[in-house]
Formats: structure tokens, C-alpha cells, sequence
């Protein structure tokens, strides 16, 4: 094969990619599984060529909350099958794992996989591996050796997870349990992903939100009720103060946590997500509401987002929350030949939140698949 002979070029009738700055028609050239040009019409032969003139040309998405786990495990579902397959090339798990079992997760998972995994490890040694809370013992958070777990590990472990909902914390107070997951966070240098307490609502969000720090990631955050970030008809003024210091906010759609109204009242005040995820687990894999990141990338433009802010809140944004965006999330020259092409239905879709209520808009649909330059 003659070195100037590409291995795929993808034409589309829209490329997008907000970290280039692309929002045109044009092709993408890969070659050893890199990107290797863009142009309106690239000269270059190719060994194949594929055509959407009807389709939109983005990098891969990135799911920063979900759960790829073997199967015995609490949460654990196929990432191949039900993440890889509608165009999510990387994810991030949240806290499948300990300081424990991480090697045994490294080994089954992430080697083992197709589609890009990192790990937010759970401060709970045993991470989600069996079926009890995860914080049922106390005892079971051992600060210094899951700081030493992610000092060995530091490309695969991008931070700490902590969900401090009454079914994780069982009878202990989620503040006791935060103060180890902060402190385990310093002493590793690593930001922690957050997963708010809003049932029961005994801890009020300003004070959980006065205990992160620039760069963690809240999820759940369109989740209704009173521990979400709008429980008064417009976002609360923690909620804007907590982003100004840096922190971000993930949606983790998942059965409770994506509610029209409140991302309705969110986009309507000015605040958007920094990232789309679905929390997307065994359970949630063939359910109503249907949550993997086409369908909420479609719900969000359902509830007044602007398509191109969707598409980078789940392409190059999440890519940068990894300190990835060199390599991923983007179509620059060089990157990881990760890209999604999606088309948009002609007729209208009923979307349908967590909480039953539904809307009507147009369902984005996956129709290529590419993972380092592979077409899967």
C-alpha cells in the first residue's frame, strides 16, 4: 500500500467539532487509526470511502458516567454492546471499583474492551462489586491505599467517586464519609465525581457544593425535587456560585435523574450542563426512558439547547473535564480517529424524561460507528 493512500475517508454533510472549530460539509482522512486531514474534498485515494450527505460528522461521544462492570457485579453491564454501539468510543465508570478489586477490574474491563475506559475508583474499597451499600462499613474506606491504587494507576484513574445518596451511605452521615473522600482527593491530587445527596433531602446543597473544589464533577443535576439545582423555578444561586469557583455539573440521566422541567428552567436561566452522560447500567440497558447519549443529546435540544452546545457537551467538554482533549473529542490532526455520524429523523419522536413527562422532538440516530479508525 502506497504511504499516500488513506485507510477510510468519511464524507458528511455537516462536520462538527467545537474544539477546531468545524461547522461545514467536508471529509475526514484516517490513517493508523489517526485523523490525518479534513477538507472539503479530500484528493487523496483511500481503500474505502463511505458518504453521508445527509449526516453530521462528530468526534466520538464521551459518557462520563456509566457502569462497565462484569456482569455479576451490582451494576455491571457490556460497554461494547450497549455503549460502543450508539457512538460512545470512550466513558468513564463511576466507582465500579476499590482500592480492592481495581487490578481485577483493569484486567477483566479495560483490557478486555473495546471502547476507551477510565475510572472514577469508589472510595468504598470494594467499589460496586457486590449487592450491599457501597459505604454500608465504614471501615471499608481506606484512605491511603486507595491513594496508593491511583498513584500506580494515574492514566487509568482520573479521580474519585462518591455517590452520598442514603442508598450508598446507608446509616452513616454522608458528611462523615466526605470528609475521607476529600481528604483521600488531596492526598492523591485528583478531583472527585460527585453524586449529590438528594434522597433523603437532609443536607442542603449550598453546603455540599461548599465542600468541592475547581475541576470536581457534580452529576445527577437535573434531577428534580429539592436537593436538584432549581427547586424554586430557577437555578439556585449555590448552584451558579459553584460553577463560577469551577466546579462542573454532569447530567447522569440514568431512571431518576433527568427531568424536563428542570432542564427546561436550567437552559431558560443560561446554565448548561458541562457534560452528557446517562449512568447507564445493566438495568437501564433495554428501559423506558430510553437514555443512552443520542436520545439525551435530542431531549436537551427538545428542551430549548442549541444543537451545536449539545454536541460539544458530549464530545470535546467531557474530553477537556479528562484532560483528554488532545487526543479525543476533537477531529484536530493528529487525534484518535474516534468519530460518530449521526442523522436526524425526519418526523418527530415522543421523548420521555424520568419522571414520565414527555416532549416532542427529533431523535438524532447513530448510523457510523469509527474507534481508532476501526468501523464497528
Amino acid at each position: 500500500m502506497k504511504m499516500n493512500t488513506y485507510d477510510l475517508i468519511i464524507k458528511a454533510g455537516k462536520v462538527f467539532c467545537s474544539d477546531t472549530k468545524l461547522n461545514t460539509p467536508g471529509a475526514i482522512g484516517i490513517k493508523d487509526g489517526k485523523i490525518v486531514e479534513f477538507n472539503a474534498d479530500i484528493k487523496t485515494k483511500s481503500i474505502k470511502t463511505l458518504n453521508y450527505p445527509k449526516g453530521t460528522l462528530l468526534p466520538g461521544f464521551i459518557d462520563l458516567h456509566t457502569h462497565p462492570a462484569p456482569s455479576h457485579w451490582k451494576y455491571g453491564m457490556e460497554a461494547d454492546r450497549f455503549l460502543l454501539s450508539r457512538g460512545t468510543t470512550t466513558t468513564m465508570s463511576q466507582g465500579d471499583a476499590g482500592s480492592n478489586n481495581w487490578n481485577k477490574y483493569k484486567k477483566a474491563i479495560i483490557k478486555k474492551s473495546k471502547i476507551d475506559i477510565y475510572m472514577a475508583l469508589s472510595a468504598a474499597n470494594n467499589g460496586e462489586e457486590f449487592d450491599h451499600p457501597v459505604f454500608e462499613s465504614f471501615e471499608d474506606i481506606d484512605i491511603n491505599q486507595a491513594v496508593e491504587t491511583i498513584k500506580n494507576n494515574p492514566k487509568l484513574i482520573w479521580g474519585i467517586s462518591a455517590n452520598l445518596s442514603e442508598t450508598c451511605t446507608y446509616i452513616h452521615k454522608p458528611q462523615n464519609i466526605m470528609s475521607k473522600v476529600l481528604e483521600m482527593a488531596e492526598k492523591s491530587s485528583k478531583p472527585i465525581l460527585y453524586g449529590m445527596r438528594w434522597e433523603p433531602f437532609d443536607w442542603g446543597i449550598k453546603d455540599q457544593l461548599a465542600l468541592l473544589r475547581s475541576n470536581d464533577v457534580v452529576t445527577y443535576c437535573f434531577h428534580v425535587g429539592p436537593g436538584g439545582l432549581a427547586p424554586k423555578g430557577h437555578v439556585e444561586d449555590s448552584v451558579w456560585e459553584a460553577k463560577e469557583k469551577g466546579i462542573k455539573f454532569d447530567i447522569g440521566h440514568g431512571m431518576n435523574s433527568f427531568n424536563f422541567e428542570v432542564t427546561e428552567t436550567a437552559i431558560r436561566d443560561g446554565f448548561l450542563p458541562d457534560s452528557i452522560s446517562t449512568d447507564y447500567y445493566y438495568r437501564h440497558t433495554n428501559t423506558i426512558p430510553i437514555h443512552d447519549v443520542p436520545h439525551t443529546i435530542s431531549k436537551l435540544i427538545a428542551s430549548g439547547m442549541n444543537q451545536n452546545d449539545a454536541f460539544e457537551r458530549a464530545t470535546f467538554f467531557p474530553a477537556k473535564i479528562l484532560g483528554l482533549e488532545d487526543q479525543i473529542g476533537t477531529l484536530s490532526i493528529g487525534s484518535v480517529a474516534d468519530i460518530v455520524v449521526v442523522e436526524q429523523n425526519t418526523k418527530n419522536s415522543e421523548l420521555i424524561d424520568v419522571n414520565g413527562n414527555k416532549r416532542s422532538g427529533k431523535l438524532w440516530e447513530p448510523v457510523l460507528t469509527v474507534k481508532s479508525g476501526e468501523i464497528i
